[in-house]
Parts: C-alpha cells; sequence; structure tokens
C-alpha cells in the first residue's frame, strides 16, 4: 500500500481516535475535575487502543502478532509522556496568558495529539508494521 494511502488512512483513523480521545479528556477534566495529567491519562488510553485497532487492520492490514503489539505498546509508552508532558504544559502556559480553560485544553491537546501522531505514524510505518 503507498504512503500516500497509509497516511491518509492514519490521519483517518487518528480523527476517529482524537474525538474518543478529546471526548474523555473534557468529560473528566472539565465535568469532573479531574487533573489534567489523570484524566488525559485515560483518554490516551482509550484513544490509543482505538486507533492500535484499527491501524493494525485497516491501515497497515497486519496480521495479529505479540511481538507488533509489545512495539506497539513501547511506542505508545514513549508518545504517552510526550503528549502528557507536552498536554500539562501548554494548558498551564496558555492559562497563564488567562485563556479559557477549555480552549487551552484543546489547543494543547491539539498541539500534544498531533506530535504524538507524528511520531506514532513514522515509528510504525517504518519499523512496526514495515512491508517485508
Amino acid at each position: 500500500m503507498s504512503l500516500k494511502t497509509q497516511a491518509f488512512r492514519f490521519i483517518l483513523t487518528g480523527g476517529l481516535s482524537a474525538v474518543v480521545d478529546l471526548g474523555l479528556l473534557s468529560l473528566f477534566q472539565l465535568v469532573f475535575g479531574l487533573p489534567v495529567p489523570i484524566a488525559r491519562t485515560i483518554s490516551f488510553i482509550a484513544g490509543t487502543t482505538t486507533a492500535y485497532m484499527i491501524n493494525r487492520r485497516w491501515t497497515f492490514q497486519a496480521e495479529s502478532s505479540t511481538s507488533r503489539f509489545l512495539a506497539v505498546v513501547a511506542l505508545y509508552a514513549v508518545t504517552f509522556f510526550i503528549n502528557i508532558g507536552l498536554q500539562t504544559f501548554c494548558s498551564a502556559l496558555f492559562e497563564s496568558w488567562n485563556w479559557n480553560e477549555a480552549l487551552a485544553m484543546v489547543v494543547a491537546f491539539v498541539i500534544a495529539q498531533g506530535t504524538g501522531t507524528t511520531i506514532n505514524f513514522i515509528v510504525q510505518r517504518t519499523l512496526i508494521f514495515r512491508a517485508k
């Protein structure tokens, strides 16, 4: 499958996963008042699980494999810390500029998620799900 097709599918899958992720983040942070790291952890796990399940089958058309799954878990663990760090830093920064909490949360989410998504696509395409 071409890079263009995989990138398109990865972006669509990422969009769906982002809806799951941001929806849960909003619920836990804005409705239930959980701190950013806790709310983001829960939403990140749900969003990345959704992404993995769809990307493995549809984007990369790969068979189920324990080694691939463990590689994706390791990758997501790394991008989790990048994502949480960026989300926490950017949210605090934007709120210190007197931004509305919801706006700060969404803009920080886009920055953190965009960075994590880029890293995930490159590593998954070139290492984890590369064509043999």
